[in-house]
């Protein structure tokens, strides 16, 4: 699942790519939206939301309403930008989208939800999402406030599901999860009510994917040398960078909403047992599994 900087990034190359281009090529390779015609009309503007991306189209000739493409990447998916004509890199099978405007291809790959949808359908597609940490829209003072807000309606609630719930806050995956607890010395299992400094998280959060958004390489150590970029994500089994203690690795996640089976947050966390101690009140999750 790709990092909310990851989908600022993709949504900036094709803002650049398409904007105020007009269409003369367009396949939405999903069966629900495969007769969707968008030639002729002008790509208003690429822009990103969380994890989601948009791709906001005008109107037709004839003045029918515009058209917002809803993506989302998931797991495995791209977007790839290059002139029109070239060869891919790809294989074909795995395009959903492609869109042309004279000699620009954006095409994406494998991705995990393709929509068109009208504007109005698009702003509801997002609604329930909290704060964008990388929003224009971010407040320091009221976009941390609704956070918290969200975060503290489940207190017994782990802060390393918390983190990855869009609900709370939109943008951290995995990645940043782990870098965040590290660097505030939090072990992912403690309760969101046990958190020293529920507010630092917030805007460390916000810091971390401001500092990324423009880098090809995400980097929180501060270090751009090849290999030493992140703390403890990847490193299972190595030596913490702080101190040398063995990074571990188990299961974390449960449902962000609980009302929605298919709605899962399980995913991989890592720890330094030194550097994030675990808390003697701190019982095991019942969502966690020891790889």
């Amino acid at each position: 699942m790709p990092e909310g900087d990851s989908v600022y990034r993709a949504a900036a190359k094709v803002h650049r790519a398409l904007n105020g281009r007009t269409l003369d090529r367009i396949e939405l390779r999903v069966p629900r939206f495969a007769a969707v015609d968008l030639r002729g009309r002008t790509v208003v503007a690429a822009r990103s939301r969380g994890k989601h991306l948009f791709v906001v189209v005008g109107p037709d000739a004839q003045g029918r309403d515009p058209v917002t493409l809803h993506i989302h990447l998931k797991m495995e998916g791209r977007i790839h930008i290059h002139k029109a004509g070239e060869r891919w890199r790809f294989p074909a099978h795995t395009v959903r989208m492609l869109l042309r405007a004279d000699d620009v291809e954006v095409v994406g790959t494998e991705l995990g939800l393709l929509r068109a949808l009208d504007p109005a359908e698009a702003d509801r597609a997002v609604e329930h999402l909290g704060p964008d940490l990388l929003g224009r829209d971010w407040d320091p003072d009221a976009s941390v406030a609704e956070v918290l807000r969200r975060i503290g309606e489940r207190p017994s609630r782990t802060i390393g599901e918390a983190l990855l719930d869009q609900r709370n806050l939109a943008g951290i995956g995995t990645v940043y999860r782990a870098e965040l607890c590290f660097l505030r010395g939090l072990d992912p299992r403690e309760p969101v009510e046990s958190v020293p400094d529920l507010r630092a998280v917030v805007v460390l959060a916000r810091r971390m994917l401001l500092a990324n958004a423009d880098r090809a390489v995400r980097v929180t150590t501060g270090d751009t040398r090849r290999g030493r970029e992140l703390w403890v994500y990847g490193r299972d089994g190595k030596p913490c960078r702080r101190c040398g203690t063995e990074v571990e690795t188990f299961r974390l996640g449960g449902l962000a909403d609980p009302d929605e089976p298919s709605d899962s947050l399980d995913r991989i966390a890592y720890r330094c047992p030194s550097c994030q101690p675990a808390r003697a009140t701190l019982g095991p999750s019942p969502t966690e599994e020891k790889l």
